[in-house]
């Protein structure tokens, strides 16, 4: 044929090829932009998460212990600063690539800093001196000058410093201070050694406190407080490289450390695995002398994590979306050959081939579907992508021509299986039987089950881009479930339909009659398919939402969590009157400690513990005012007297080492022994658990214990490490908690015998909204969202447009019949009781199979998915949710609404009467 020809068969069948031309261009186009989105999305993950991370937490940081200096060594400072750039140079390409922000620091020892301003009720103060790069560009100067801007220093002049505003205000200094400097050798004597004169010569202001210049310990923006009574306060003063080279000539020690700031906006996922290789390699690379601190490749580890599992997902949502895609093509391809039988069949009896009835149909998909393809490859090319990533241009573009050429062949392929068998009745039960029919669908079945059975032995493949059998075991399950469903589902329509000849009127018994011998086998299939795609979003969806909320309730099992060190008695009460406080009730948690085997403090042998003790009616009581459902063990609730033994909540683990000791049993004949801040206390097995609320996640060895009746004024009263407060349905401040938590543990500090040692680190107060937002924020949720939205609604689109081929699939015969049926009688209102009667089965039995199979889908790859990786490490536990059964019902109702739409618009345009008069075949 002439290309003029072709054009005008095509021009003649515009609708079957317009349906082919859309569906190849939708295809092309979820090839080619979605990977541009998700890698988009994923790259944004990635450095936002890395850019809420606190700096210090991205910093590679080299270190050199402060030593004295050999004496001769000349320009200290500036003959280390060198070693930033070579550093640099020595760091794997990947690391060094991301590496923005660097400083270089030299800093003295501390010396005791005294003079007029520093009066002794101020207390003791102790100077380090330091000299950074970058410090000029990350401060501006309130009064005086910089060190070294002045005329050229002698030998044993005063040392020049520069000093924070804040911290020379705090200590009574100004500009033209003249303080003195020395070293002091160890006590009783504590000599001065090494003195020098410090003058202040400038005060400065941070342009941004929270800057990465500042980072660098201890603070030079504030005062260190003392770390137990008789310490002193510890400042830092900035000077210049002639002042820090005079004090290593006169024997001060000085240290040296270069820092390196990985920068998020350079970070890309497609290099997140070269980064974190290349961070492991640091240490190997590290030259003698200095030592090494990053912990930058735990959040790019856990997001790689994270994102790898994002990635495994999406790539079953996509399987399923594009092998209905494909079977949407396959029908309409079919569609558009039993529309054109007659016109093949002449063809043939004219003498045509059937290489040139092929042909003819190769010849006219080859002007439609190639152009489809790339005008859907141009539109996906349009979609944003990440801007630092280079995207996967070559495999979009190949992905695209592997799907133009399969969707080009569906038509010739389908002509050229359409000349097989000859006309009459297709739709009649025993032509659903047959051996060829029967082996193929046996063979999916088995494939579908062997597959799902070498999926689960084997687990996730690690290491590929894309895993063949995850991708191939979804689809398998959702078509051996579809064949299924096929060969069942006539059944009881055939019993029905004997039940309904025997009652009055004929619309129930010939729509279940038609019903049950509909031939539509590939459109309930793709409908199938389709459905189960979207199911499966949604069911992994409410999962992972729902184990979110599982690990927040295990993190922060009420409205707050205040954590510390030890706190007072009374701080309990004063949370208690906080605004919007409505219970309080006091934990204490104390890791790793050792089994005794009595009172005596004889070894247990079953090892160490995590130890937690909670008041079981109050946490009972703040939990159900926080809107939690966190059943306390009864085991717990019973109490205890540690004149016996206390029931304990066990690990399966603990509880087997115990069983291995001989202790604590539950009859508590032979109890064990836990020192909990020096009280010795009985407990006996009552229960095991493999996790309890404020356990830290993958704690294999805890023992849970009920808060014992000690005296208040006993030798050793117990001291909570943390509170968990209920507020309702009102909020709290968690400023105000926090302010009030360490006046607590500061009246602790310093209330009795107990005084003086290391300062505690102010407490955390953490929400459990906040702690919920985190888990939820995490860098690949977008990603996520993006999949599951993308799944759900082309999974429902592409089964209502599958439904559809299935209802036009038998359109033509249900025409022919109703317009019988009318001539005979059949009113209007009973035509479309015919019609929700022949096509409720097909709707609900496609609907309810995909759902049921998209639903089990999870259950079933579970372990192969990892979906922990974005519930912070709680499992993700499937279940049938109220609103994803109404969701399905609401579905298969929309879905029957449209059949029977799409129905009644197909026999307005065929108009019933001119179909019963051209006969069976037109």
């Amino acid at each position: 044929m002439s290309v003029l020809a072709v054009l005008r068969r095509v021009r003649a069948y515009g609708g079957h090829f317009l349906l082919l031309a859309v569906l190849t261009l939708v295809t092309a186009l979820l090839v080619t932009g979605v990977p541009r989105i998700a890698d988009r999305l994923s790259g944004q993950g990635l450095r936002e998460q890395m850019a809420d991370l606190p700096g210090a937490r991205r910093d590679v940081l080299y270190t050199r212990p402060a030593e004295v200096q050999p004496r001769g060594t000349p320009q200290v400072a500036a003959t280390h600063r060198s070693t930033l750039d070579s550093l640099l140079a020595r760091m794997p390409a990947p690391v060094r690539d991301v590496v923005g922000e660097r400083w270089y620091v030299a800093e003295t020892e501390f010396g005791r800093l005294t003079g007029p301003e520093l009066t002794a009720d101020k207390g003791l103060f102790d100077l380090s001196l330091r000299t950074m790069t970058g410090l000029r560009e990350a401060a501006t100067l309130v009064g005086g000058r910089w060190p070294g801007e002045g005329a050229t220093r002698a030998r044993g002049a005063p040392v020049e410093t520069a000093l924070a505003e804040t911290v020379a205000r705090e200590l009574g200094l100004r500009v033209g201070s003249r303080l003195h400097l020395a070293l002091l050798t160890p006590p009783p004597d504590s000599r001065e050694y090494a003195a020098t004169t410090v003058e202040v010569v400038g005060l400065f202001r941070p342009i941004d406190p929270d800057g990465g210049a500042w980072d660098a310990l201890p603070s030079a923006l504030r005062l260190t407080p003392p770390v137990g009574d008789g310490q002193p306060f510890l400042l830092v003063g900035h000077t210049d490289e002639a002042g820090l080279d005079d004090r290593a000539a006169d024997g001060w020690a000085v240290g040296f450390g270069w820092r390196y700031r990985v920068d998020p906006e350079r970070l890309t996922p497609g290099r997140l695995d070269a980064v974190v290789a290349g961070l492991a390699e640091l240490d190997r690379k590290r030259p003698a002398g200095l030592l090494l601190a990053q912990g930058v490749d735990i959040p790019l580890r856990q997001y790689a994590d994270s994102l790898a599992a994002a990635r495994t997902l999406l790539t079953v949502i996509a399987a399923g979306v594009l092998a209905t895609l494909a079977g949407l093509t396959v029908l309409a391809a079919r569609l558009a050959v039993r529309r054109r039988r007659a016109e093949y069949v002449l063809l043939r009896a004219r003498g045509g081939s059937v290489t040139a009835v092929v042909g003819r149909g190769l010849a006219e998909s080859l002007l439609v579907v190639p152009a489809a393809a790339v005008a859907g490859w141009l539109l996906g090319g349009l979609l944003p992508a990440d801007p630092l990533g280079n995207g996967t241009p070559g495999a979009a573009s190949r992905l695209t021509l592997v799907a133009a050429v399969l969707a080009t062949l569906a038509l010739p392929v389908a002509v050229l299986t359409g000349q097989r068998g000859g006309g009459g009745r297709r739709d009649l039960l025993r032509g659903r039987g047959g051996a060829g029919r029967l082996t193929v669908e046996v063979t999916v079945v088995g494939l579908a089950a062997l597959a799902a059975f070498l999926l689960r032995r084997r687990g996730l493949a690690l290491g590929g881009e894309v895993d063949p059998l995850l991708v191939l075991v979804p689809v398998l399950l959702a078509v051996a479930a579809a064949l299924l469903a096929l060969r069942a589902y006539p059944w009881p329509l055939r019993l029905f339909s004997r039940m309904a000849a025997r009652a009055r009127g004929a619309v129930a018994f010939l729509g279940t009659a038609r019903a049950g011998r509909a031939g539509v086998a590939a459109p309930l299939v793709v409908v199938v398919l389709a459905i189960a795609t979207a199911a499966f979003c949604g069911v992994v969806a409410v999962g992972i939402e729902d184990g979110r909320d599982r690990a927040a309730n295990r993190t922060v099992p009420a409205d707050a969590l205040v954590s510390g060190d030890r706190f007072a008695p009374d701080t309990a009460t004063e949370l208690a009157a906080l605004p919007g406080v409505r219970a309080v009730t006091p934990v204490l948690a104390t890791p790793g400690q050792r089994l005794y085997a009595d009172a005596d403090g004889r070894p247990g042998g079953a090892g160490e513990a995590y130890v937690l003790l909670v008041e079981p009616a109050g946490f009972a009581e703040v939990a159900r005012r926080s809107g939690l459902d966190l059943p306390v063990p009864a085991a717990l609730r019973a109490g205890g007297d540690v004149a016996t033994a206390l029931p304990a909540l066990v690990s399966p683990d603990f509880a087997a080492a115990l069983a291995d000791a001989q202790l604590a049993d539950g009859a508590g004949r032979r109890p064990g022994w836990v020192d909990v801040q020096g009280n010795r206390l009985p407990f006996r097995i009552a229960g095991t658990a493999a996790e309890f609320p404020l356990i830290p996640g993958r704690t294999e060895r805890f023992l849970v214990l009920p808060w014992p009746g000690l005296p208040a004024d006993g030798p050793h009263p117990l001291a909570p490490t943390g509170f968990l407060l209920a507020a309702g349905d009102t909020t709290v401040d968690p400023a105000t908690v926090s302010r009030v938590a360490e006046e607590g543990q500061t009246r602790y500090q310093t209330s009795g015998t107990v005084t003086g040692g290391k300062r505690p680190l102010p407490p955390q107060v953490t929400t459990w909204a906040a702690e919920r937002e985190r888990l939820g924020g995490s860098g690949v949720n977008g990603l996520l969202v993006f999949g599951f939205a993308t799944g759900a609604a082309g999974g429902g689109v592409l089964g209502l447009l599958a439904l559809a081929f299935a209802v036009l699939a038998g359109a033509r015969g249900r025409g022919q019949v109703l317009s019988r049926l009318r001539t005979m009688g059949l009113s209007r209102r009973q035509w479309r009781g015919l019609l929700l009667v022949e096509l409720t089965p097909l709707v609900v039995v496609s609907v309810l199979t995909g759902a049921v199979v998209g639903a089990l889908l999870p259950v079933l790859l579970n372990p192969v998915l990892g979906l922990s990786a974005f519930t912070g490490g709680a499992p993700v536990t499937v279940r049938f949710e109220p609103g994803l059964v109404a969701g399905v019902l609401g579905l298969a109702l929309l879905a029957l609404a449209f059949a029977v739409a799409v129905e009644a618009v197909n026999n307005r345009r065929m108009r019933l009467g001119e179909v019963l008069r051209l006969g069976e075949e037109s």
